[in-house]
């Protein structure tokens, strides 16, 4: 570290502790972070229902990121952003009994919200519905595991981190991360409210800043509206799409201003971080003297390995400082459920035209209309692009946030019966109606899917009619009542999954709603994803209702956002305009076309007990139903190799005298491998990319499988087999130094007899120049 860099750090540090940056901190906080990957083979993904859409590798790794907010001497809430398609009741349910063993009262169903991402792209298997574990071929105890684990984990984190600190929001607008992917049925909304607002989707992003009073900032969280579904409906490699990268890069971002003693807001850029690698020091080595040097180290065949290896080698544990906290920063989902990512449009793969306005279809068929993201036909340049959009503007809130959170931390939760709601509605006279909301059931548009993922056979959005075929085979399932029908009218119903309870329960009714208060800040957690207009509508009136008591304490202005998909999963909600257009989101709006209202009339209720200080009574318990749970999913029987080879060898080296060049070259090994559902390597890595160090011939991890350039890849070469294959592409970054490199694999075999054993094997060395 140079003189400059000192005085810098020293600043800095000065300024914060003697609070001339930060004012005096009115919280205690804490934050924390841990892997909940799960099973990155055989299992099916989450999100698309494609039961064609196996995982088989990882582009880069799922994580649970918390904060905790507490008054000294008063309440305290909780916050998980998981990186997972959504959040599922039962593991809800399973997290908050652990943390009642742990630490009694302290931490309930009232004050954790968990609130997931909407990646399409990570293991499914964990919700207790039927409906939602049918293409993951019934329930994934691995991935179940692997979520309660990692979510319980890094609360524990969070607590045990709690500090004095502060917390400063900041807002601003994001215009190209997103469109809405269904304009046709926004357009069903008043012109009079579409006139109030400048774009068809929410392009504000909502950012708190983190401050320890010791270490200066520890963490950001923010919310902004777009789905996880940069990668595609084909892609079988576990990511985090495009929040799960933004996140990555920001928490690179902070770690390498802090390795580097350089972190002032003075000297920040919105550079994308260079990662490690460029902060270890090059030598001044020629090709030719790199290249013999390579010559040197050949592949290690593979050996025997502990559990703990690839953990120990694991990138990100050599940049945490021992005596600090790691910067945690979490990019949320909130009223995502029109916005898509793939913002160039949607067009049809045959002819390279715009598809049908209202029905997003191709000749009158839906399969070949695709939305096409800002890296398109490349799925990981998209994510890569929309997560870096997402990851700047966050740096910019970051480093310009100066509004402090200010006054009480408070919750309400409440738990709601969807299937039969009363919701009073005032009519433009004044007058008042009561309606319901209907047992849960989804729509024929919802199998036509979206142009983010296209269903199968002659479903089309927009229909309002269904057609006889499918409502034969709908009928041999469960035919729904007249009731029903009209309760849904104008959805035709394709599955009633709200009146199927065989062999248990297929949708939920019983949902939970929260509201979380930090000070002038208010979450709503909400256990679906709110349309563009709907969650204008839903936070709209939560701020009107929080405003109309009277309260002084938030006489000045106060900040409502939405947290979606948060503590359970009930698909969408739409205004009762858009549900008329019976596009995908209509259709799968569970309760009928009266389910915004409801959610607001439930929201309004649990506003005013929060400024008014009043309990609510909790409501009908949700069911736990995972002792009913079954699987049908093919269980690991063992591991073999060909006669001869052993685990971890190498079956494709790199070419003798491999060279590389930074900036795009692909490098490509291939291993013996076993299955990755054998052991997780929770907080590990199955890969890594390892530098020479040249004075003591040691090996430098740099990059691994929580890394955006390394990939991942394993296969079986016939679906039953025991024998399996890992294949590592890395490709080098720009930011890559110069050197001698190698590759590295890291597994566990299960034997017939059900033991493990963990492996590890290393391909040849090669120069990158």
């Amino acid at each position: 570290m140079g003189i400059l860099s000192l005085v810098r750090l020293w600043t800095v540090l000065l300024l914060v502790t003697s609070g001339g940056v930060y004012s005096h901190s009115d919280y205690l906080i804490g934050m924390g972070s841990y892997d909940i990957t799960g099973p990155a083979a055989d299992v099916n993904m989450m999100g698309y229902a494609n039961m064609e859409q196996v995982a088989s590798g990882i582009h880069f790794r799922l994580r649970a990121r918390t904060f905790i907010v507490s008054e000294p001497q008063g309440k305290r809430v909780v916050f998980v952003n998981i990186d997972a398609c959504m959040a599922s009741q039962i593991v809800t349910l399973k997290v908050i009994e652990r943390l009642k063993s742990r630490y009694g009262d302290l931490y309930t169903e009232k004050n954790v919200g968990i609130s997931g991402i909407h990646t399409h792209a990570g293991p499914g298997g964990y919700l207790q519905y039927v409906v939602y574990i049918i293409t993951s071929l019934g329930f994934v105890r691995q991935s179940f595991d692997a979520l309660v684990d990692g979510i319980e984990n890094s609360i524990v984190q969070a607590h045990d981190n709690l500090r004095p600190g502060s917390i400063f929001i900041n807002k601003g607008e994001l215009l190209d991360a997103g469109v809405n992917r269904s304009p046709s049925a926004y357009l069903y909304n008043p012109s009079e409210e579409r006139s109030k607002h400048k774009y068809n989707v929410d392009k504000e992003m909502t950012l708190l800043k983190f401050v320890d009073d010791q270490w200066g900032p520890v963490g950001s969280f923010n919310w902004f509206a777009t789905h996880g579904t940069s990668m595609s409906r084909t892609n079988s490699l576990i990511s985090g799409d495009n929040k799960g990268a933004a996140a990555r890069f920001m928490e690179d971002w902070f770690e390498q201003n802090t390795a580097e003693g350089s972190y002032s807001e003075e000297s920040i850029s919105d550079e994308i971080p260079r990662r490690v690698s460029s902060i270890i020091e090059s030598s001044q080595d020629s090709h030719e003297e790199l290249l013999e040097l390579a010559s040197y180290f050949e592949a290690q065949p593979g050996r025997p390995a502990t559990r703990i290896s690839s953990t120990a080698r694991r990138v990100r544990s050599a940049l945490r400082k021992a005596d600090r906290p790691g910067f945690v920063s979490a990019f949320c989902q909130t009223n995502c459920g029109d916005v898509s990512p793939n913002v160039l449009g949607a067009f049809c793969l045959d002819t390279g035209l715009p598809c049908d306005f209202n029905h997003s279809t191709c000749g009158g068929t839906n399969e070949l209309c695709y939305g096409r993201g800002p890296g398109y036909p490349d799925e990981f340049e998209s994510t890569r692009i929309i997560g870096e959009r997402q990851f700047k503007m966050a740096l910019d809130l970051f480093n310009e946030a100066s509004e402090q959170l200010r006054g009480k931390v408070d919750y309400r939760q409440v738990y709601v019966d969807f299937s039969q709601l009363n919701v009073t509605l005032v009519k433009k006279d004044g007058n008042s109606e009561v309606v319901k909301t209907c047992p849960a059931a989804m729509g024929f548009a919802f199998a036509a899917g979206t142009t983010d993922g296209p269903g199968a056979f002659d479903f089309t959005q927009g229909d309002d009619k269904g057609n006889p075929f499918w409502k034969m085979v709908r009928n041999v399932l469960k035919p729904p009542h007249k009731k029903q029908m009209d309760c849904h009218y104008p959805k035709p119903i394709l599955l009633d999954t709200g009146e199927m309870t065989k062999p248990y329960e297929w949708a939920p009714s019983i949902l939970s709603l929260q509201i979380i208060r930090i000070g002038q800040l208010f979450i709503l957690s909400v256990p679906g994803e709110f349309t563009t207009m709907a969650g204008r509508r839903l936070r709209d009136a939560v701020k009107k209702q929080l405003k109309s008591n009277g309260n002084k304490e938030l006489s000045g202005e106060i900040h409502v956002v939405i947290a979606g998909l948060a503590n359970g999963y009930s698909q969408y909600v739409t205004t009762f305009e858009e549900y008329q257009a019976q596009r995908y989101e209509g259709a799968s709006t569970l309760f009928g076309p009266h389910t915004l209202s409801g959610y607001i009339q439930e929201f309004k209720k649990l506003s005013k007990s929060l400024v008014l200080d009043r309990p609510v009574q909790p409501g009908p318990q949700p069911p736990d139903l995972l002792d009913k749970q079954v699987s049908f999913l093919t269980p690991v029987v063992m591991d073999t190799t060909p006669a001869g080879d052993s685990f971890g060898d190498v079956i494709s080296d790199v070419p003798k005298n491999l060279s590389l060049k930074r900036g795009n070259d692909l490098v490509t090994v291939v291993f013996q491998s076993a299955c990755p559902r054998n052991d997780l390597l929770t907080e590990g890595t199955f890969a890594l990319v390892e530098r020479l160090e040249r004075e003591d011939k040691s090996w430098t991890p740099v990059y691994d499988d929580d890394d955006l350039c390394l990939r991942f890849k394993w296969s079986r070469p016939k679906k039953l087999s025991s024998r399996s294959e890992a294949t590592v592409e890395w490709r080098v970054p720009e930011s890559a130094s110069p050197g001698v490199y190698r590759i590295t694999h890291f597994g566990a075999a299960k034997s017939l007899f059900g033991s493990v054993q963990h492996f590890t094997g290393s391909s040849s060395a090669f120069v990158v120049t």
